[in-house]
């Protein structure tokens, strides 16, 4: 008998740990990861659909020596250009949306899995809670993100600040989703939530550690 797997979307802000705790869902969980990231890079891609409407907008200079879109090159033009940045937006993030809707569809054809988890920066901002069955809020205290950013990326506090200025507030982030996991001290007490949330959803099968 097949499964229907059970929709998750993981959001949260920069530095909350969202992608150590897929991580450890990902080795535990019957589970399928979506990240919306790779999707996006997939589909600017020379051949897939976003490739011809970037290169367009963008210029013939953001390509590499391969002739493929060069992600840094277009990050130095669209983060300088609020509206380049939003209509490189208007062309990636409604692909996306149907990329993922597609795998999600796929996989409640399938029935492989307990689990289909789907990781986007902007799940609420792209409507994502009509594509899931449940949003979950990865948190963590703003002081603990600054240091795991300074720490594992480098940034200034400076930077910090104008990265976390143009996210969602606390508030915003529980207003949409139904589980708020706290991921501000260690990862084992996030692993034990991460658990016992988990096992009251139609029974998800956990696998064991290896």
């Amino acid at each position: 008998m097949n499964r229907r797997p059970f929709v998750i979307g993981v959001t949260g802000g920069v530095g909350s740990g969202k992608s150590a705790c897929l991580a450890y869902i990902e080795k535990h969980y019957l589970c399928l990861v979506i990240y919306a990231d790779p999707e996006a890079g997939k589909l600017r891609k020379r051949g897939e659909e976003c490739f011809e409407p970037l290169l367009a907008l963008l210029g013939p200079d953001v390509l590499d020596d391969a002739g493929e879109i060069d992600s840094g090159r277009m990050a130095e033009k669209i983060f300088a250009d609020e509206r380049l940045l939003k209509q490189v937006n208007d062309i990636l993030h409604p692909a996306v949306n149907a990329r993922i809707r597609a795998l999600i569809e796929a996989e409640r054809a399938a029935g492989r899995y307990d689990f289909v988890f789907v990781e986007a920066a902007l799940l609420i901002e792209n409507g994502y809670e009509e594509l899931v069955d449940e949003l979950w809020y990865i948190y963590a205290e703003e002081s603990v993100r600054r240091k795991r950013l300074s720490a594992s990326r480098g940034y200034s506090e400076e930077k910090i600040s104008q990265i976390l200025k143009g996210q969602l507030s606390d508030r915003e982030f529980r207003e949409h989703c139904v589980v708020v996991i706290d991921n501000s001290d260690d990862m084992i007490e996030t692993q034990k939530r991460i658990n016992r949330i988990l096992g009251e959803h139609i029974g998800g099968t956990k696998r064991s550690a290896d």
